[in-house]
């Protein structure tokens, strides 16, 4: 009796030059724990691993940010026949394609539309740009931008982190009454680095370019894992 190996399809869309990025991925490719789909061009690779709790971890590339994202999800979910989608947290375009290969195509190609759309409103002509060096963390305007949405959100009480989760109160939608956060953002070069100072959640910003301080402008609270 042969036993039919569950399968999905996974496509992402390399930052670097734009292009569409898919294959099938099966659960005993997954059995050595990582997989790595590769761009073409080389300049990105999308990370896939096998959880021992039945669970599949991805490390994507993004559009928008400059760092990748990290998501967890079920095996169930990763091998459905119906199209999953992971967002950019930032940005909520969708960086990540699994399911059935023609409704993983039609998302890919719907999004490339989509993002061809946000790189018009920004002046950018090509994809290759979004993360050039013409807009680096040297850029004041661009880290005082996502640095003031950090203290907004901190100051409504819209940060949340391990001290939430271990509490068995649910997280205070209202605005932080403490004299002092318990938040401290520091200045990286690769972005702002969020901690939390008691349990040590962290969360990295993206802050190279205003395309990412802009997605960034959008958010309504930030999770700290």
């Amino acid at each position: 009796m042969v036993l039919n190996e569950k399968r999905t399809t996974v496509a992402y869309r390399c930052p670097h030059c734009g292009g569409g990025v898919l294959s099938a991925v099966g659960l005993f490719n997954l059995s050595a724990d990582l997989v790595k789909l590769k761009c073409t061009c080389g300049q990105s690779c999308l990370e896939i691993y096998y959880n021992r709790d039945n669970t599949v971890r991805l490390r994507v590339p993004c559009m928008i940010c400059s760092a990748p994202h990290n998501f967890t999800v079920t095996t169930n979910v990763f091998f459905s026949d119906e199209l999953f989608v992971l967002p950019c947290p930032y940005s909520d375009v969708n960086i990540c394609f699994t399911g059935e290969m023609n409704l993983v195509k039609a998302e890919l190609a719907r999004t490339e539309l989509e993002l061809m759309d946000i790189l018009e409103e920004h002046g950018i002509t090509d994809f290759s740009a979004l993360h050039g060096d013409e807009e680096t963390l040297g850029d004041p305007q661009v880290r005082d931008i996502v640095l003031f949405v950090i203290n907004d959100l901190d100051e409504e009480g819209k940060i949340y982190c391990r001290c939430h989760k271990d509490s068995d109160e649910e997280p205070s939608k209202e605005p932080s009454e403490q004299a002092e956060s318990r938040y401290e953002a520091e200045i990286t070069k690769d972005g702002i680095l969020v901690t939390c100072r008691e349990c040590g959640a962290s969360r990295l910003i993206p802050a190279d370019s205003s395309l990412s301080a802009h997605a960034f402008l959008n958010s309504d609270s930030l999770y700290l894992e």
